[in-house]
């Protein structure tokens, strides 16, 4: 990767370079280390040419929650680019760099993939350390590539990948060389449709990229099996009630004391936290640690936190049996395109918590997923997500490249004229 200019999503810190997690709070934070993630890449010999936008410490699905201003999307000013990585989608869609990282909590790195019409991977939850990514929620929280191919994604996520021992939830398994099969015919391949998915209630045409996508794979050897994922519809509370517990514990640091934005003219010290905190976090954030903290506390914990966590034990269980019998699962990566600036979630945020709709159960479940572009509605780019076993990166990137070796989704690059 000797001279390969990247942009690194802002949560990963950087040595002498700011870390914002674009949020008033850390707005004049410089970290004194790096990210191994980065580390390794800036090891491999690429070179951080700088830091992109995001939703406000990775909570948000549009870019819309980041204290600096919305990303547009390079493909239609004034609509979104997906979030929360959806500054590292645009600026590889855009032409800015070849290849840029992001984070996955619930889907932040396949939605703005999807949206802005590249490749992004989620890898194994392990596979790539965390130490040096500022925590969101720590049990579904991992660092991934975007770029405009899967062959890029798995030049990057190579270098990415390695036991770290200063993140303990990092695997320590023998490294894999994911280019070395990244060839191989998929004749054979089990690729598994979620009944549970009720793909026909979807968008027509999305509904009819995703059946043009599966009679490419056809005819390309691979076979289709319906499969069952019975707690597939639980994905979407259980992630609301885990996520923003971890996220009130993880944000409980930054409280003007330590580092970071702290406010003036404050009496006692817990005046200081409450000012600090409220001038800090934005609405999103702010919402999220509400809703996390009261899941946390005391009559509660049993009846939200425990429970999702219950819960999220039975969608991994499901995931488990599946893949018995099948390779990957294919589906839409969200249940639309990227949409105008404030036409979803000003009312209820649910609106747009529900475009993760089809990422969130890998990150509950540790699984790797990939969103590749196969096509566009109303001229806008969709996504296709294939979601492989534990540790199966090379299977879905094998697919994936071998996808698009046979099309020219991924080679399709906006415009610009608005810009």
């Amino acid at each position: 990767m000797s001279g390969i200019p990247l942009a690194q999503k802002d949560l990963f810190c950087t040595e002498g370079l700011r870390t914002t997690c674009s949020s008033k709070i850390l707005s004049n934070f410089i970290p004194p280390y790096t990210a191994t993630a980065v580390m390794k890449l800036e090891s491999a010999g690429s070179i951080t040419i700088g830091k992109t936008n995001m939703d406000e410490f990775a909570m948000g699905s549009s870019n819309e929650t980041s204290y600096f201003g919305n990303v547009h999307n390079p493909w239609k000013k004034g609509y979104v680019p997906g979030g929360s990585s959806g500054g590292s989608a645009a600026a590889v869609a855009a032409g800015i760099v070849p290849a840029a990282t992001g984070t996955d909590t619930g889907g932040s790195i396949r939605q703005p993939a999807a949206h802005c019409g590249i490749t992004g991977i989620k890898p194994t939850y392990g596979r790539v350390s965390r130490w040096g990514m500022i925590a969101f929620a720590s049990s579904l929280d991992q660092a991934g590539p975007l770029a405009r191919s899967a062959e890029d994604c798995a030049i990057l996520l190579n270098e990415m990948s390695g036991h770290d021992s200063k993140d303990t939830t990092s695997l320590d398994i023998e490294s894999t060389d994911l280019l070395h099969t990244i060839n191989q015919p998929i004749k054979g391949l089990k690729i598994g449709i979620v009944k549970e998915f009720s793909l026909g209630d979807l968008d027509s045409e999305v509904q009819n990229r995703f059946e043009d996508s599966k009679k490419l794979y056809e005819t390309l050897g691979a076979e289709f099996v319906e499969i069952s994922l019975p707690n597939i519809s639980a994905s979407v509370p259980t992630y609301y009630s885990i996520a923003p517990a971890e996220c009130s514990s993880n944000l409980s640091r930054f409280d003007g004391v330590r580092f970071g934005h702290r406010a003036e003219n404050t009496g006692d010290l817990n005046d200081l936290y409450i000012k600090s905190r409220s001038e800090g976090f934005g609405d999103e954030v702010k919402r999220r640690i509400l809703i996390g903290t009261y899941a946390l506390s005391a009559g509660y914990y049993d009846a939200y936190y425990k429970k999702a966590q219950q819960v999220r034990r039975l969608i991994k269980n499901d995931f488990e049996l599946a893949f018995e019998s099948i390779d990957l699962i294919m589906t839409p990566t969200s249940p639309g395109t990227a949409f105008a600036f404030g036409s979803k979630g000003a009312q209820n945020p649910i609106e747009l918590y529900l475009e993760d709709l089809f990422t969130i159960s890998s990150n509950l479940a540790g699984l790797p997923a990939i969103s590749i572009p196969h096509g566009k509605v109303n001229s806008m780019p969709a996504g296709l997500q294939l979601i492989g076993n534990f540790l199966r990166e090379d299977q879905i990137l094998n697919a994936a490249h071998i996808f698009q070796q046979n099309s020219a989704f991924h080679l399709d690059k906006p415009s610009m004229e608005e810009f």
